[in-house]
């Protein structure tokens, strides 16, 4: 059963009292929130995610709730907790689906340590993935995004999932997460995909989710080996500029980009050196999304 299939009666009553259980790549969230950003966000943008029943395992018990006391009235605010654990400030309450990805995003790297885990996007054509390793800023969901409605398959905007024991990478397929100026530019860009309206002031900027396509939510357990890595960096008024990068020099970026390198010790660096002897690195400089996107799919199409 997918969340479509749930009435907004029976949506609400499980986030309220059971706990919603949707299952996005390989892990269960059990969800529980009353407030009213969490739910619309979940019916717009997971409306074609799996549920599974309250019974079954949950790798994560989170919510996204109003904070108590006397703001509750004055100016309601949403509060991420996890276990017990409140890792956030509170947002308003305007900002709890805001809150409940960032939240979501922070349980998988802070705990999935099965995982060799890259703060990056990936995306999959023709059977083989590209990795986009990059901080903040540099235009990594918005080229993330450019891609998606080109016809590239989205795994993740944010978190790059490698098995250590064959090397292949697990998808998430959860939303985008534009900021600021990316909101403009991806609507332009692609008109015709759903993205939501943008929510002021947040500890992260202006901020709003890109739907992923169909395909990315329909093929989410299908595992995909690396083949090509690309460091995006948007410049204004920049030619497209595409650069290889040595193999050692590529390593290095790579864990720099790692959450959890340190913690899987020996295996972090086993699976890390053998990712790299598979795959092509490379540097991107862009300020024009059809031009990158061309020279991407031209590069790939040829190794």
């Amino acid at each position: 059963m997918k969340i479509a299939d749930l009435s907004l009666t029976e949506l609400t009553r499980r986030l309220a009292v059971d706990g919603l259980r949707i299952k996005t790549g390989p892990f269960v969230f059990s969800i529980r929130s009353k407030l009213e950003a969490v739910r619309d966000g979940l019916v717009v943008l997971y409306d074609q995610f799996p549920t599974v029943e309250s019974d079954t395992f949950a790798d994560f018990h989170i919510s996204v709730d109003r904070a108590k006391g006397v703001r509750r009235w004055i100016r309601p605010q949403s509060i991420f907790e996890f276990d017990g654990e409140i890792p956030f400030k509170p947002l308003t309450a305007g900002q709890g689906f805001a809150l409940l990805e960032w939240g979501m995003n922070w349980c998988i790297y802070n705990h999935a340590h099965a995982f060799l885990i890259i703060h990056g996007a990936v995306l999959e054509r023709n059977g083989k993935a590209l990795l986009m390793p990059a901080p903040s800023g540099s235009g990594k969901s918005t080229l993330c995004g450019a891609l998606m409605t080109q016809g590239w398959r989205l795994l993740s905007d944010e978190l790059i999932l490698i098995n250590p024991n064959n090397g292949l990478i697990y998808p998430l397929g959860r939303p985008i997460s534009l900021k600021n100026n990316s909101i403009e530019v991806l609507k332009k860009f692609s008109p015709s995909h759903h993205i939501t309206a943008p929510v002021y002031d947040t500890a992260k900027g202006t901020v709003a989710h890109m739907k992923p396509s169909p395909d990315s939510v329909m093929r989410c357990s299908e595992l995909t080996p690396p083949r090509w890595v690309i460091f995006p960096q948007y410049s204004a008024n920049a030619e497209t500029q595409i650069l290889s990068i040595e193999k050692a020099d590529l390593c290095m970026r790579l864990i720099d980009n790692a959450f959890n390198y340190n913690i899987l010790r020996k295996k972090g660096f086993l699976s890390m050196a053998h990712m790299v002897t598979q795959i092509t690195g490379f540097s991107a400089t862009y300020s024009n999304l059809q031009d990158v996107i061309h020279q991407i799919n031209r590069l790939t199409d040829e190794s």
